[in-house]
């Protein structure tokens, strides 16, 4: 038999890298179906960047403060870094930068983003403490497409967490990472074999995805 060829991720961070360290590991399982060819930072002391480095793999930080021609060159710039590591897919994990108009469309329907709230509720930042200030009684972390408009594209999945009395932002936030370090490894190991797909009207469907009437993670994830 041939070498399976994999999905190739472009991962970009700006922090720590705790979401690029569950697909680290999901990626040192033999049978899942993608890899990570490159590790991107727009700070350059990121402690994602060492995470990278300790799996072997390319990890680049370019800082955007005061980048010659503005957020146009600098996306261009990222861009190029993209392409050259020959990724199929460019996973945001905690990139705490808005990408350009260019650079959401040079990248279109192959660009992910995980973000810590049931969108379309709480979009942006701070939205723990904004789903506590509304009163709601769960939260959770959705990943979908990304779109030139903030945190409104096509929702692949999302995971719910309850929010428990005594919650702060800090406690809601960690339930929250651990669902996101569960769900964004699974959306990618979807993307890796084909079984996502968008209508028209922007709704995304996964083939063969396991169904129940109410599921913390939907689509549910298979066992193990």
């Amino acid at each position: 038999m041939g070498k399976v060829t994999k999905l190739k991720l472009a991962v970009l961070i700006s922090g720590g890298g705790s979401n690029l360290q569950a697909i680290i590991d999901a990626c040192n399982a033999p049978d899942y179906p993608a890899e990570i060819v490159l590790v991107f930072s727009n700070q350059l002391d990121a402690g994602g960047l060492e995470r990278g480095r300790r799996a072997g793999i390319r990890s680049e930080a370019i800082s955007h403060k005061g980048y010659p021609g503005g957020r146009e060159a600098y996306d261009n710039a990222v861009s190029t870094l993209i392409e050259e590591s020959g990724a199929d897919l460019v996973v945001l994990a905690g990139y705490l930068r808005l990408v350009s108009e260019s650079f959401v469309t040079r990248w279109k329907d192959k660009l992910i983003n995980i973000h810590p709230s049931l969108l379309p509720s709480f979009k942006g930042l701070g939205v723990h403490q904004a789903a506590l200030d509304a009163g709601v009684k769960f939260a959770g972390c959705t990943v979908h497409y990304v779109v030139p408009e903030v945190d409104s594209g096509p929702i692949i999945a999302q995971a719910v967490v309850p929010v428990l009395p005594g919650d702060d932002a800090g406690k809601l936030a960690q339930r929250i990472l651990k669902q996101e370090h569960r769900i964004y490894p699974q959306v990618i190991r979807w993307i890796a074999e084909g079984r996502v797909s968008v209508d028209a009207k922007g709704i995304v469907t996964v083939a063969d995805a396991p169904k129940a009437d109410f599921a913390e993670i939907n689509p549910a994830l298979e066992p193990g």
